[in-house]
């Protein structure tokens, strides 16, 4: 009896666990580059990325399908970012005796990264719709999507904006901070949690704990800030 390949492949691609084999595949593909290479621009997040999208794009799949397929690693989220509050817990003792910088790092860095992502965009032509598309950037997708739409950007669109600020902040921000002499653990993690939110977060968590723990910090804060402060802010000042 002759093997019918074509009907087998077939049934590999459209099984019920092929995304999520492939997802967590080409994730460990790309932690082990990483590692061993230790080079910035094989970061994890933007490689793994990229073999997925030729994964399906030589399979023949949409992204509706793939989506599909790795529902439960959405529904896993919730839990994986409650997770972040372990290393916060480990190091409170530490926030606490970092209260003050801490809430002035947020305030002014906030400030800063959202001001000038919009100066910017004012200063290249860029239209209402892309700028408060652009605004919270430098949050998670979620809370972005949101925030966009309710200010008159697109959601779909926010999200890209979050993933390319997430992915480049992992990249370079490291580098940046070691360039401007910048080793406390704490004021790390704070720069990364701030401006690549989860992708930082990842990061800061490979420098260490208190990297970490300072970058869930300033990631949840952020996010918060962002969600209730920023709406009223453009609608007070448009």
């Amino acid at each position: 009896m002759m093997l019918d390949w074509h009907g087998a492949w077939g049934a590999v691609i459209n099984h019920p666990l092929f995304g999520i084999g492939i997802t967590l595949g080409a994730y460990q593909l790309a932690m082990a580059a990483y590692e061993k290479s230790r080079l910035v621009l094989l970061q994890p997040v933007l490689v793994s990325m990229a073999i997925l999208i030729g994964i399906l794009l030589a399979c023949g799949l949409s992204y509706q399908q793939y989506r599909d397929s790795t529902a439960i690693l959405g529904t896993l989220l919730g839990p994986a970012t409650v997770a972040l509050a372990v290393p916060l817990y480990l190091n409170l003792r530490r926030i606490r005796q970092l209260f003050w910088p801490t809430l002035t790092t947020l305030v002014l860095g906030g400030v800063l990264v959202t001001g000038l992502c919009l100066a910017l965009g004012e200063l290249l032509g860029a239209d209402h719709m892309i700028l408060m598309t652009l605004a919270p950037k430098s949050v998670t997708s979620p809370i972005a999507m949101l925030v966009a739409e309710q200010m008159g950007g697109v959601a779909a669109l926010a999200a890209v904006f979050v993933l390319i600020t997430g992915v480049l902040g992992a990249i370079f921000g490291p580098l940046l901070l070691s360039l401007s002499g910048v080793d406390n653990p704490a004021a790390r993690g704070m720069a990364l949690g701030l401006t690549a939110h989860a992708v930082g977060t990842a990061q800061a968590l490979q420098e260490g704990e208190e990297a970490g723990a300072f970058a869930a910090l300033a990631m949840s804060l952020m996010g918060v800030a962002t969600a209730l402060c920023l709406p009223l802010a453009v609608s007070v000042v448009v």
